[in-house]
């Protein structure tokens, strides 16, 4: 390998090592995979140029609210009350993740968020 790559390599690497990378984007995705964390630094080396690398942190990060709110849309099956059957409204199941989503990045556990979201759910269909 010529120095020029070796330099680039090394540079990808320190970022995608740095400790925000590893923790909000390495660890998690290469778990959700189920590979290992060095594997998924091999694929986006491979994948990604520098000033993707050091741009896309903040963009993967701001996708964290609409991956939770789309987990939640099928979680609490939203994708039949709302998108199927139509008994939610758009705009009561936007408003019902909105805060659930807000709860989870505050750091409250999904599994309680979700009962609680199911709550919600169910209360706005007994009305």
């Amino acid at each position: 390998m010529d120095e020029d790559k070796k330099l680039l390599e090394t540079m990808k690497l320190r970022i995608l090592r740095s400790f925000r990378w590893k923790e909000d984007v390495v660890a998690p995705l290469a778990s959700e995979l189920e590979i290992s964390n060095e594997e998924l630094e091999k694929i986006l080396m491979r994948h990604l140029d520098m000033s993707s690398l050091e741009a896309l942190h903040a963009t993967l990060e701001s996708a964290r609210p609409k991956c939770l709110s789309e987990r939640l849309h099928a979680d609490l099956r939203l994708c039949w009350l709302c998108d199927v059957m139509e008994i939610v409204t758009v705009e009561e199941a936007n408003r019902i993740k909105i805060s659930l989503v807000k709860e989870i990045i505050n750091g409250k556990d999904y599994d309680m968020v979700l009962k609680d979201g199911k709550k919600q759910v169910l209360d706005l269909l007994s009305i």
